[in-house]
């Protein structure tokens, strides 16, 4: 490994997780997702004082959208609400294995989270995986009364493909105009299908570990299927950043979206979005998901104060 020299120590158990002969097949993704599952540590909603429930939600030109629904036990009306969308490459995942993260931002924000489990590649492909997500911002939006939630804070973020989804959703928003989305908060978001291709290889000292080259170039192919490779299914394509939400990025030294995050929060800039930006020195891609470490506290220390910032809220001061 040319690169685990870089790499921050306490992250080394993440490569047992991901060995770099790790490849991915559309024959092996039942199995690989299976796998991940058996892995998902469900939180204690009692111990959180949070309610989690699982709805679904009315389709947008598809079928309807199941999503995990977070509402604080001491909620308080007008507050701020959080559409999660998971990571995963496009490919696997689901909103069940963010939940200790969004019972967290739930209870600590005061604010109701949304986390949807939209449908996955390669059996859907482009439109819709985006239009669950869409149907799941109509649906938190039309709402938002009955949820106790102010229509007008309400953000979007996701992890990874979570937030590749996260940032087209956010192109939609704008150009439809139907409704408002206040912030958008990006994890080492999957930005670029170009990202590993042929010609496009990138900065050698990423992409190592966990999200490879290959991996991504196979993420995409699944994702796309036909579609052309445009905005907004391709937030990297995109021509016109302005006007979209203020935005909290988090990417990662070596992570293969580094580049591809610092480019479009430049974009952003550029385009008087007000953007944040942090860089994880010595993390890969899924660093935050080993336990107990110091880059893992201090992501989910700034995680929360970025989104609690972006929804305009304070942090309760509850144990964690």
């Amino acid at each position: 490994m040319a690169t685990e020299h870089l790499l921050d120590p306490e992250l080394r158990p993440l490569l047992e997780l991901y060995p770099d002969n790790f490849t991915f097949s559309r024959d092996m993704l039942p199995r690989h997702r299976a796998e991940r599952a058996k892995r998902i540590v469900m939180g204690d909603t009692e111990r959180a004082g949070v309610s989690r429930n699982t709805i679904e939600v009315p389709g947008f030109n598809g079928p309807n959208v199941s999503c995990l629904l977070y509402q604080p036990d001491q909620a308080r009306p007008g507050r701020p609400g959080y559409l999660h969308i998971h990571g995963g490459g496009y490919i696997g995942g689901s909103a069940e294995a963010s939940d200790i993260q969004n019972l967290n931002i739930a209870r600590k924000l005061n604010t109701t989270v949304l986390s949807v489990n939209y449908r996955l590649s390669p059996e859907c492909s482009i439109p819709g995986p985006l239009d669950d997500c869409y149907a799941a911002l109509a649906w938190f939006s039309t709402n938002s009364t009955s949820l106790g939630v102010d229509p007008s804070l309400i953000a979007i973020g996701g992890e990874s493909a979570g937030g590749g989804l996260a940032a087209a959703l956010g192109i939609i928003a704008r150009d439809r105009a139907e409704y408002d989305v206040c912030h958008q908060h990006l994890t080492y978001p999957m930005l670029d299908n170009l990202t590993g291709s042929s010609g496009h290889e990138g900065d050698p000292l990423v992409g190592e570990f966990v999200w490879t080259r290959e991996h991504n170039q196979f993420g995409w192919e699944c994702y796309l299927g036909d579609a052309e490779p445009i905005a907004p299914q391709v937030p990297a394509r995109l021509n016109d950043f302005s006007n979209l939400p203020p935005t909290w990025m988090f990417t990662a030294a070596l992570d293969l979206f580094r580049d591809e995050n610092i480019r479009y929060a430049e974009s952003l800039l550029q385009a008087g979005v007000a953007t944040d930006l942090i860089v994880y020195p010595g993390a890969c891609h899924g660093f935050q998901f080993v336990p107990g470490t110091r880059l893992s506290k201090r992501f989910t220390r700034d995680h929360l104060e970025g989104l609690a910032r972006g929804l305009g809220v304070n942090i309760e001061n509850t144990p964690t």
